[in-house]
This record gives structure tokens, sequence and C-alpha cells, in this order.
């Protein structure tokens, strides 16, 4: 068990050495809902154009221009068509009223929409209509005016005028949103293929925690870190096998890590490594090679790492804002990369107000955005879970700086 002291740069890197594994990624089929927030493993492509055929883009009249020389002029209505019907012959000289959405007449080019139109009842019915089938029914006895002359492909969506067969509709690396699916479901695709995510199980330590929903006797507390880092993990990309909870009894640790271990490709714990009597994260993993350092770092700077049967683990601190900052700053980087999500980036903004930090450790702050500006939360406190709520970006303060004034600039890690 090797000790020392690292920066919060050498420890990132000695994580993202432990878990490059992760990196390699397998695909797999899912539907197209399972797809939501997952990433495209290839480039899809269009099976079908996009409509599929010529159809009318407004409730009206399909008409051939060529016939119409003026307005107004009127013709005979040859047709009724609705969403859903066939593709029927258009006969120059008369209007077929149609829908929006469906299939305009062969022959026809233009749709005059309702607005542009007068219907005129007919006592005799009109003996140059073609009949067809049904819906002719429906538009015999009737004329409509038309009083403005549509251009050619007026109100007609063309087919393929969305997608043509054989295009990409969406390519490799897309991080599938709602608006994805709808595209995908819009050509009949049922299933996509997406980067497999990474494998996450969580423990949490201490023989103080017990569940949610428990009546708390004295001395005890919510387990608040499971459920926590087990949200982050599932946040940024990856699959959470498993999220347990262990006293600091060493057998009881050792099998549930052993079997986190058994269905996990990375498993993340919390508490158990800082300088107590009772650091069962130590006492386990420690004679098995596990190393634990100081990060210099403020929350977050009792670190270690370890393999167990050849998983990746990662040893956080127990204090709420500690196991959460310890993520985003050591996790969050890797697991994203892992599942194929972009890089969380920095931002730098000014600060609302001044503050002061601690020197010779790297500090991240709880802050939230401001309009432009950024303002710190106070209370320093890494149990300060509640007041973590409220904060939506983290100032990344560096080891060097003590004081800082207001308007100045920090770099700021969005949560």
């Amino acid at each position: 068990m090797a000790g020392g002291r690292r920066s919060v740069e050498e420890h990132a890197r000695h994580v993202a050495t432990l878990l490059s594994p992760l990196l390699i990624r397998g695909t797999e089929p899912v539907p197209l809902l399972e797809a939501l927030g997952r990433v495209l493993a290839e480039d899809v492509v269009a099976p079908i154009d996009l409509p599929t055929f010529r159809n009318s883009q407004m409730d009206g009249y399909a008409v051939d221009t060529a016939s119409l020389t003026a307005a107004p002029a009127a013709l005979p209505v040859r047709a009724v068509l609705a969403a859903g019907d066939g593709v029927v012959a258009h006969v120059p000289g008369t209007a077929t009223k149609i829908m929006t959405g469906a299939p305009l007449p062969t022959g026809a080019d233009a749709v005059v929409p309702v607005e542009d139109t007068v219907p005129v009842e007919d006592t005799v019915p009109v003996e140059d209509t073609v009949p067809v089938e049904d819906t002719a029914a429906e538009g015999r006895g009737l004329r409509v005016t038309v009083c403005r002359l549509p251009e050619p492909g007026a109100y007609v969506r063309e087919r393929g005028s969305d997608i043509h067969r054989g295009r990409t509709l969406l390519p490799a690396g897309t991080v599938v949103a709602a608006r994805h699916v709808a595209a995908l479901a819009a050509v009949g695709l049922t299933h996509v293929s997406v980067r497999t995510r990474p494998r996450v199980a969580v423990i949490s330590t201490g023989s103080e925690l017990v569940p949610g929903g428990s009546v708390l006797a004295p001395g005890k507390i919510h387990d608040s870190n499971g459920p926590a880092l087990a949200a982050s993990a599932a946040a940024n990309g990856a699959l959470v096998v498993s999220v347990d909870r262990s006293g600091d009894d060493a057998e009881v640790f050792a099998a549930k890590l052993a079997r986190a271990a058994a269905v996990a490709e990375v498993v993340f714990t919390s508490g158990g490594v800082s300088k107590g009597d009772f650091e069962v994260v130590k006492d386990v993993l420690g004679p098995r090679g596990a190393e634990f350092v100081s990060v210099a770092m403020q929350p977050g700077g009792p670190q270690g790492t370890a393999l167990v049967d050849s998983v990746p683990v990662l040893t956080f601190p127990g204090n709420p804002v500690s196991a959460l900052v310890s993520f985003e700053v050591f996790a969050r980087p890797v697991l994203r990369a892992a599942a194929g999500l972009p890089a969380v980036e920095p931002e730098t903004r000014p600060l609302s107000t001044g503050l002061s930090s601690v020197p010779g450790k790297r500090q991240f702050l709880r802050a939230r955005r401001d309009g432009g500006a950024v303002v710190a939360i106070p209370g320093a406190g890494s149990h300060l879970i509640a007041a973590m709520a409220t904060a939506d970006v983290l100032l990344d303060i560096p080891a060097d700086t003590s004081d800082l004034e207001p308007g100045e600039l920090v770099k700021v890690l969005p949560l």
C-alpha cells in the first residue's frame, strides 16, 4: 500500500490509465426508446425516401396548373382524399379536395389552400367527373372556385424532399435525443446499434449508514453516497449494475466487493479511506496492493485505487460532497469518453463576489451561475449536501490562489 501526495493532475492521469480498458467498447442493438441518451455506434442510413410519396402540405384542392389560366376559376370537384387514402389519377381541368398528408393525384402539380377557394353547390351533378370508388361520391355535384392561381409545386411535399433513401440520416457518434428518435421512427426503424455502456458498481461503506425510509436510530444517517454515485454514473453514460452498502466488517465488505467486481467493469466505493480506526476499505484493499494517496485538493483529499480480480476500483472519501466532487474530477471524464459522450468543457466566468481560498490545495467550491457571472455558495463543509444541491457548477481555484476579487475570472466546471 503506497502512500504519498499527488496533485489533482497527477491523480487524474493515474485514474485515466487505470480505467483505460473501459474505452474499448462493443456495440449492441437496442429498441428506439432504449436508445435515448445512448451513442450511435455506426451511421444510420435512410432505408426509404422521406416522404415516401408526393403529398399535400395543406388542406385544400389538388389541381394541375396548366389547366388554370386565370382566376377566379370554377372547377368541378372530382373526389375527396384523406391522409391514408391511395393514389388516384388527376383529370385535367378538375380539382380534388385533399387533406394534409394525403397523396397527390397523379398528374396534379399544386395544391390550392382552402383559404384561397370558395366552394359552390351545384344542383345538377357534374357530368365530366370520373368517379373514383367510394371517395368520388363525396365530391360529385360540387364545384370550387379557385380565387388565386398557384405556382407549380405549391404546397406539395415532394418524395424524398426530407431525405432520400441511401443518404445518412444520423452519423455515428450521435447522442440519441427525442428528435433523433422521431427521425428514426419516421423511416421505419425499430432498432439501432449503439455503443455498450461501461458497467459500474457502487458500494458505500460505514456502519452508520442506513437506507432511505428507515427510522434513524441515534448515530445513524441515511446513505446518500450510494444513490448519488449511482446517479452520477448513470447520468454520464454508465450502466449501473449494482448499488450496495456495507458496514465496517472487513469480511462482509470483501464479499460485497467480490460480487461487485464479478458484474462490473469498474467499482466505486465511498468511505473507509481516511486515517481513523475503522477504515474498512483500506483494511481490505491495502493487503491486495491498493494505492492510497493524499491529493492536494479540497474537498476530496483522501483517494485510493486498486484492482480486484482485474477490475479497477476507485475509492472515494465518505463525506457526501467529497464523494461527489471526487467523481466529477476523476471518474466523469473517463466514463463519458468510454460511453462516447462529449466531454464536459470548463467555462470561464467572472465572480459576483470576492472569496478566499485555502492556499496549497486546489479548491473545488460549490457555486451557481448568476446570469453571465458565478456566485459561490456559502459553507465549505464537505457534509453540506443540501447546499451542494443548490449548486450547478464547481469553482476550480488553483492551489496557489488565496484571494479573489469581485469580477475576477475563474474556471468553472459544470455539474
